[in-house]
């Protein structure tokens, strides 16, 4: 297949292009800066896309959009908020928009989603049919997703939104970000430690993204989450003992409000139980389904 990704220089875009490739696929990136070779085609997020580059928009299977400001890079202000909601909204408009003017239009479009969609929901069990929260992650996901859903009305078949879960990589996102501390032995459970933590092994991501690409009757919203999500104290506990350090040494929620502000409780003290039912009933097979296996696979 001949298929075009944004965001490709991102931790998971950067981990599914060579994957793909080797799978025998034609890949291509979209990239804001002039291409460097031919495999690269040049967009503005905000303005779209030029005569000649919209041209080489053409004939292309599947588009995989993967492109936003991170979430959890920097601490939420006013300004912050916007770049993160209109780089997902606005950036999958002008996409959407681009692909209406194709002759041929592709087969497909997977775009990522996120598991904000459900917010601070306790111990509920989180489906696809699941309602979205009315917050601020929320209501961007809703906007994304919807803008990502107009692809149906201009002439593509099918689309698909990944909504991902929190991605287990030591090369970025959270986890990165834990090592440190619990290398150093001051590592432990976050707030009270009873949130629900929904994740996913990166490579389990890739292959779910592909396999979104490929599985002909998979569309709408799908959950991008390992089977079994966990508790924030067992996450801790798993990491700890994978790294051969204690985990005893919690985080008071009042230390993470005065350090991240509102970011705090939207992504480190909310409780999301999310379950891949789509993915699961469509038998997409996980290759790391337990917390411990996934950590231990990419720690030691």
């Amino acid at each position: 297949m001949k298929i075009l990704v944004t965001g490709a220089t991102g931790l998971v875009g950067k981990h599914l292009v060579p994957y793909l490739r080797t799978k025998n696929h034609e890949i291509f990136s979209l990239v804001r800066k002039s291409p460097s070779n031919e495999h690269e085609i040049q967009w503005d997020a905000e303005r779209g896309f030029s005569e000649s580059e919209l041209e080489r928009l053409e004939g292309f299977d599947s588009i995989v959009h993967l492109a936003g400001a991170g979430v959890a890079e920097k601490r939420w202000t006013k300004e912050r908020k916007r770049l993160i909601e209109e780089s997902r909204t606005v950036g999958t408009r002008i996409l959407v928009e681009a692909l209406a003017q194709l002759r041929n239009k592709p087969k497909s479009f997977v775009c990522a989603s996120a598991i904000g969609y459900y917010g601070n929901r306790g111990d509920e069990v989180l489906t696809e049919n699941s309602l979205p929260a009315d917050d601020f992650l929320g209501n961007v996901c809703v906007g994304w997703e919807r803008e990502a859903q107009r692809a149906k009305t201009i002439g593509i078949p099918r689309v698909v939104n990944l909504r991902i879960g929190i991605v287990l990589s030591p090369e970025g996102g959270a986890l990165k970000e834990m090592l440190t501390p619990f290398k150093m032995g001051v590592g432990g459970r976050v707030g009270k430690g009873t949130q629900f933590v929904s994740w996913i092994e990166l490579g389990d991501l890739v292959r779910a993204i592909e396999f979104a690409i490929e599985t002909e009757n998979l569309q709408d919203a799908v959950n991008a989450t390992a089977p079994n999500p966990v508790r924030n104290l067992e996450f801790a506990e798993s990491l700890g003992h994978v790294l051969n350090r204690p985990s005893l040494v919690p985080t008071p929620e009042f230390a993470l409000r005065l350090m991240f502000g509102e970011l705090a409780d939207a992504l480190l003290l909310s409780s999301a139980r999310v379950v891949p039912k789509k993915l699961q009933e469509h038998n997409f097979k996980f290759k790391f389904e337990d917390i411990n296996d996934a950590l231990q696979h990419l720690l030691k």
